[in-house]
């Protein structure tokens, strides 16, 4: 595994060790991880890069506590999700961990406000508190006032992301994984969504895990990590990433 990054701590985030995933049973099983092998660790931003159905999406659902693995080793901050049960996990995910999913999964009768204000009233915050503190992390996304009221079915796709991304963010999670997170946005918006997370990252020690394949933003990356046929196949420092430029 090649050397870490300089500005990455020594805490250790991610460790997943034989980690193994299969869909389905007898002549239909789909065995969709095949022994990975990772640590993320702090202060980092990790992407995870290969061709479509390589693992990616799975591997990071295992980490984020969505779905959970058939074999091998995987902990979070040292926490095991199947020695947690379902409400356990539950807890720990609205804690500690941000996702934004490929799909956004935003709630259709809530606002862009709302929606991004839902992981701070789902840990106890005052909804009104919430609210303030959603809207402000949609304007640094590049949402304006006229938009933070609006409902997903008026949005763009591109406007959606960034409901879903700052959504993630809101609740300022120990580790961020996103699923595409840049698939719907155009370069500038892309590269300041980037540029957000990475400053969220290296200034507070949390760790991103962004599965992408927009080439655009790979110079955000502190490592890329590639997959294939559900394995690590190769980690890799990028030579000059954005935090140098």
């Amino acid at each position: 595994m090649s050397e870490l990054p300089p500005h990455s701590t020594s805490r250790i985030a991610v460790r997943c060790h034989g980690l193994t995933k299969t869909f389905g049973a007898g002549a239909t099983a789909f065995q969709a991880l095949r022994g990975v092998d990772l640590e993320v660790r702090t202060g980092e931003l990790l992407m995870l890069v290969g061709p479509s159905g390589c693992g990616k999406t799975t591997l990071i659902s295992i980490i984020a506590g969505v779905l959970r693995r058939d074999g091998g080793e995987c902990t979070v901050f040292d926490q095991d999700y199947l020695s947690m049960t379902e409400q356990e996990i539950t807890r720990f995910r609205g804690s500690h961990t941000g996702f934004v999913f490929q799909a956004f999964n935003l709630i259709p009768t809530l606002t862009a406000s709302e929606n991004v204000s839902a992981p701070l009233v789902i840990n106890g915050m005052n909804r009104r508190a919430a609210v303030a503190q959603a809207r402000e992390m949609l304007r640094r996304v590049g949402f304006d006032e006229r938009m933070l009221e609006s409902s997903p079915v008026d949005l763009s796709g591109g406007q959606q992301q960034r409901v879903a991304i700052a959504r993630a963010l809101v609740h300022q999670p120990d580790i961020i994984v996103c699923d595409e997170p840049t698939s719907a946005l155009d370069s500038e918006t892309g590269r300041k969504v980037m540029q957000i997370m990475r400053e969220l990252a290296l200034a507070s020690n949390r760790a991103l895990i962004v599965v992408t394949h927009d080439a655009r933003i790979f110079d955000f990356a502190d490592r890329i990590a590639h997959m294939e046929d559900g394995r690590i196949t190769g980690i890799e420092i990028p030579q000059k990433n954005a935090a140098a430029s």
